[in-house]
């Protein structure tokens, strides 16, 4: 539209028209239904729901509305004032597509702040365990594992995430005694000594404390801050960041059988609710980070689900993250053992960025950096 000379006040009132897509409503009263259908259809777009709502009036169905910005923008001024509690529907609308249109660009974490406008951000995995399902061992060490924090930050991760407690499909819990045991000696090594921020994979408020005090910036929490009552406060009242992860289950479990209703629906239900614990807690809305938790409570076919439609967590308005590197989703669809997955890796690396994709989590962050810099290009092309 510049190219033809279109001015820019022109362009801001054209541009949300070319963008469509859905969104679905959950146990929507048939009345509720029938008022949301007329109003989109009279306003451009359409509607869809049960058959059952048009010939029971107490009928709840789930409704998916199709239209571009500018219609739920109308949409959600024209039932403002209609009965059945529209209004509060209308202010969701609303958060929703603010959502969607002011998407984060800077991460806070304490006193340090990370830009997610230039480039998407890497943050590279070091795990301090004897069991972790990729380098377990590899890292134990303190000396080992300061040399390869060092060295992921030379090689252009954004982010180091360390962890001292396996979270693989079965993995034994390891107490918060041993993990800060491990963990301490290897942050007070590297702290100051790169830009990378230093993140700490735990679900335990204890442990984030404690390396939090010892100058942790951000806390993974794979529970979504779900296992510890008091992690959000612990992260809260040091201004820290938080990765908060969707899991269906726990570690020990999570791979029994995982089954939803409705996968993308319940997902981004979870990680909304985990925000707002967040929020209410007193952590910045710039400190969040949502992982719709690749691997964690999934199968194959949800795995997949999930990397080909990162875009429907947009509507959170917080960076996310998503972490595919060397799982067994990847060795499943290529027949391969752990260590020959970096191609499945940066494949689904390459595929997330493009989806919407903030922050890749991964192992090797020399070769995924040149795959985010050629899917950035391409991005911004």
């Amino acid at each position: 539209m510049r190219a033809i000379g279109v001015s820019d006040d022109g362009i801001d009132i054209m541009l949300p028209k070319e963008s469509s897509f859905v969104i679905s409503l959950p146990k929507m009263k048939a009345p509720k239904a029938l008022i949301l259908k007329q109003q989109m259809l009279s306003l451009g777009g359409d509607a869809a729901y049960s058959r059952k709502v048009l010939t029971d009036s107490s009928a709840v169905s789930e409704v998916i509305l199709f239209g571009t910005e500018v219609h739920y923008r109308r949409l959600a001024e024209s039932i403002k004032r209609q009965q059945f509690g529209m209004n509060g529907l209308s202010k969701q609308i609303d958060s929703l597509l603010r959502g969607i249109s002011s998407q984060p660009k800077i991460l806070r974490a304490r006193d340090k702040s990370l830009d997610l406008s230039e480039r998407t951000a890497i943050m590279g995995v070091l795990n301090i365990t004897p069991d972790s399902f990729s380098d377990g061992g590899d890292f134990l060490e303190p000396s080992a594992a300061i040399d390869r924090a060092l060295q992921m930050a030379i090689e252009g991760a954004d982010i180091i995430d360390i962890g001292a407690e396996s979270t693989r499909p079965g993995a034994k819990s390891v107490d918060s005694a041993e993990q800060i045991r491990r963990l301490l000696p290897v942050l007070s090594a590297i702290k100051g000594r790169s830009n990378a921020l230093i993140s700490v994979d735990t679900c335990r408020a204890d442990v984030a404390g404690s390396v939090l005090q010892e100058g942790a910036d951000i806390i993974n929490d794979i529970s979504g801050l779900n296992f510890d009552r008091g992690m959000a406060d612990v992260v809260a009242s040091h201004d820290a960041g938080i990765v908060i992860m969707h899991i269906k289950g726990t570690p020990q479990n999570m791979q029994d059988a995982p089954h939803y209703d409705d996968l993308l629906g319940e997902v981004y239900s979870s990680l909304a609710q985990s925000c707002s614990k967040a929020l209410e807690a007193g952590i910045d809305r710039t400190s969040i980070v949502v992982d719709p938790g690749i691997g964690f409570g999934k199968t194959l076919k949800h795995n997949l689900e999930l990397l080909n439609n990162l875009f429907t967590f947009k509507g959170l308005s917080m960076p996310i993250l998503i972490g595919p590197s060397r799982k067994s989703f990847l060795g499943r669809i290529l027949n391969a053992e752990v260590g020959e997955r970096l191609f499945g890796t940066a494949a689904s690396v390459a595929v997330g960025i493009l989806r919407g994709a903030t922050i890749v989590r991964v192992h090797d962050v020399s070769e995924i950096r040149q795959v985010r810099d050629v899917a950035d290009a391409i991005l911004r092309s």
